[in-house]
């Protein structure tokens, strides 16, 4: 996805070219078929993109109904134009007025907004985020409510300023929970701080590997919903203008299947 940056540089103004990059990665509790996390993203009206990261309440079919009904709540204020803070703020009403306060979900907005060369994140979420730029790891934890419990819940929001090589990361408390059986922690601070953005590497290649890490400590069962979005901001690979976007699921099944003794023909 490309993103095409006006600056100031000595008082004249310049063109950089830089891509945004996104990976994702989650993993169900085990024991159970799907995540109560739920992940979904929309292109701004005003330019750019947002991602939803919520996590329902609770595990399995209940959590994911929970956080699928958030989710899409914020991805259709987002597409009318609402801005994010107040997006936020809805979707709270409307769960604590839904659920008459009896059901709770943490809710992250991040945003790439081109008209103000910003990055966004929009947090009613305990666990922190963080920040990567070549020179520092940055830690966003100011305390945080999820939404729908307590009225007039107020979110956490962070501006960052668009550069090249800065990388964010956001997560569900399930990540923080890896390693809990053994009375092991996932040191994802240290973890991050190792990381090299200089170097201009995948966000995909670290959202791979935080995972795998807390699988680990969880020793291939992880005990609480994990969700992961990393966004990278590089210099442009490739032709510019150029978007793609590739997406690797499970198929569940949701009833009996039989495979076909041969393919279906569907006439139009």
């Amino acid at each position: 996805m490309l993103l095409r940056i006006r600056g100031k540089l000595k008082g004249m103004s310049v063109m950089a070219d830089l891509e945004m990059r996104v990976a994702v990665a989650k993993v169900p509790r085990y024991g159970d078929r799907e995540s109560g996390d739920t992940i979904e993203t929309i292109e701004r009206p005003g330019g750019g993109f947002s991602f939803v990261l919520v996590d329902g309440q609770g595990n399995g079919r209940s959590a994911k109904t929970l956080s699928h009904l958030v989710a899409t709540r914020a991805i259709t204020l987002l597409k009318d134009g609402a801005r994010d803070g107040a997006v936020a703020r809805a979707v709270h009403d409307y769960l604590y007025t839904y659920r008459m306060g009896q059901a709770s979900a943490t809710l992250n907005i991040l945003s790439v907004d081109f008209s103000s060369s910003k990055i966004l994140v929009t947090r009613n979420n305990p666990a922190p985020f963080f920040v990567i730029t070549p020179q520092e790891l940055r830690s966003f934890n100011t305390p945080s409510t999820p939404i729908g419990l307590q009225p007039l819940i107020r979110p956490q929001i962070s501006e960052i300023p668009i550069a090249a090589y800065t990388y964010v990361v956001l997560f569900t408390d399930g990540l923080l929970r890896a390693g809990e059986r053994r009375g092991e922690d996932l040191g994802l601070p240290n973890y991050l701080a190792a990381w090299p953005a200089h170097e201009g590497r995948d966000p995909q290649r670290l959202v791979d590997s935080i995972m795998n890490q807390a699988l680990e400590l969880d020793d291939g069962q992880p005990v609480d919903d994990m969700s992961i979005i990393v966004l990278g901001i590089l210099p442009v690979n490739g032709v510019p203008g150029l978007r793609r976007m590739t997406v690797s699921a499970p198929i569940i099944a949701t009833g009996q299947y039989e495979p076909p003794d041969e393919p279906e023909l569907v006439d139009e």
